[in-house]
């Protein structure tokens, strides 16, 4: 790999080196995002609004089984980046081979799991009865090709973890073209309405991977990998597990808090069911520029970390912040005054665009504390203290949101803007939960030194 293209977080400015390699970072995650957005975009011009709800629904638990990969990858990204900033290019690689041989069997158990329960997840999410086949059929299709979406994850974690974050942008943006051209001929020409978003999906993916292999093979990394490290190394899976377990159990409970969150929605009705679909969409936009900043954070803080650099990560942890704060007001700003206009680029019915407007103004002030809280996050993260990260994320899904969401929904004549303020509200315990956990470990090293 051209050094170029890799970007170094252990010498110059801590700005620009976050700003280069986020920039790419905030690309793929746009482009990936679009990739459920298209669909609901797709099939709001040929379907109805039971095929929006499926699409809405299923797309956002296939978020979920996306963010739990990514979560689980981002200790591959740690502990290569780690071993990166120590220069040791053997280390390294032995760290890829063990990545690409746990993924291939999550993969594999993820398929067969999901594939056999697709019927009871429709249930549980208490998906409205006019879209439960549809978003069965979507979902089966989409379980299908699980091992693709691990692939792509597992490739842009590696990379990350090197410091390369332009090949993942090119990867995904070969897979958004693709699945743009097969949901308008899937859906648009073929009429195969949801089956056809799914299937749009599906091999757009499967072409990033193929493409993306091709492109690797003929790449110079500044690693040490060979085919006899495509193998499991006990040490360099305890660090990958060690990091990864704790952000992907956390990340699996923020998920789910959501799906329960669009299961209480679903009781409210078609829609509302609706319209929140359409709002999650809008929100997965919103929130890509603090996702950006966690993951560029957490390869940076990794980086310097093995550098022995521990002021240099903090003083990055400190820049992403404040960056990403600057941002996340124009955020709020587009979602609180401007949710009927993002709310209708992905559907024309003016009842769903209601809903999904009123979702994103209680929902919208959580653009500017998620950039926070997910500094905190990728810091911690870089760090490879992750169970502070992991407890976080739990007692707010578990204790805050789902219950807030749910008090919220039941008062009378309420609306999807009182249910949006759960998001906010467990976003506040959190940046208080880390700002607490921050000082102690700071006070713990001060006293060591």
């Amino acid at each position: 790999m051209e050094n170029s293209k890799k970007t170094s977080f252990t010498q110059g400015s801590v700005g620009a080196a976050l700003v280069r390699f986020s920039i790419p970072v905030l690309g793929a995650l746009i482009l990936q995002a679009a990739y459920g957005a298209v669909d609901l975009l797709v099939i709001g011009m040929f379907s109805d609004a039971s095929g929006i709800s499926a699409v809405g629904t299923g797309s956002s638990f296939m978020a979920m089984v996306t963010f739990i990969i990514t979560s689980l990858a981002m200790g591959s990204t740690v502990t290569i980046g780690k071993h990166i900033g120590e220069r040791n290019a053997k280390k390294a690689g032995d760290a890829i081979g063990t990545t690409i041989i746990l993924f291939a069997v999550i993969g594999l158990l993820f398929t067969l799991i999901f594939e056999l329960c697709t019927g009871f997840l429709v249930e549980t999410l208490q998906v409205p009865a006019q879209a439960a086949e549809k978003t069965i059929l979507y979902l089966h299709i989409c379980f299908g090709g699980i091992i693709v979406i691990i692939a792509y994850n597992v490739i842009s974690s590696i990379l990350r973890g090197i410091g390369n974050s332009n090949l993942p942008l090119l990867f995904v943006g070969i897979a958004c073209v693709v699945n743009i051209i097969g949901d308008f001929l899937f859906v648009g020409v073929f009429k195969m309405d949801v089956a056809g978003a799914a299937l749009a999906t599906v091999l757009a993916q499967f072409v990033s991977v193929i493409i993306s292999l091709f492109v690797l093979a003929r790449q110079k990394l500044e690693i040490t990998f060979t085919k006899n490290q495509l193998r499991i190394y006990k040490q360099e899976l305890t660090h990958i597990l060690g990091t990864g377990i704790p952000i992907a159990l956390q990340e699996t409970t923020v998920q789910i808090s959501f799906l329960v969150i669009n299961s209480i929605v679903n009781g409210m009705g078609l829609m509302p069911s609706a319209g929140y679909g359409v709002a999650q969409k809008v929100v997965t936009f919103i929130m890509l520029i603090p996702s950006a900043l966690m993951q560029s954070l957490s390869a940076f803080v990794a980086q310097n970390i093995g550098a022995g650099k521990k002021k240099r990560a903090i003083q990055g942890f400190f820049t992403a912040m404040a960056g990403g704060s600057v941002v996340g007001l124009l955020m709020f700003c587009l979602g609180f005054f401007g949710g009927s206009v993002l709310s209708g680029i992905f559907t024309s019915d003016t009842a769903v665009i209601t809903e999904s407007a009123a979702y994103l103004k209680g929902f919208c002030s959580d653009c500017i504390l998620t950039c926070v809280l997910f500094s905190f996050i990728g810091y911690f993260n870089g760090c490879g203290i992750s169970i502070p990260v992991m407890l976080q994320g739990m007692v707010s899904a578990l204790c805050i949101r789902i219950p807030v969401s749910l008090y919220m929904s039941r008062l009378p004549d309420t609306t999807l803007t009182m249910v949006g303020l759960a998001a906010p509200i467990s976003s506040v315990f959190g940046i208080v939960f880390f700002i607490i956990c921050f000082k102690i470990i700071s006070l713990k090293r001060s006293a060591v030194s």
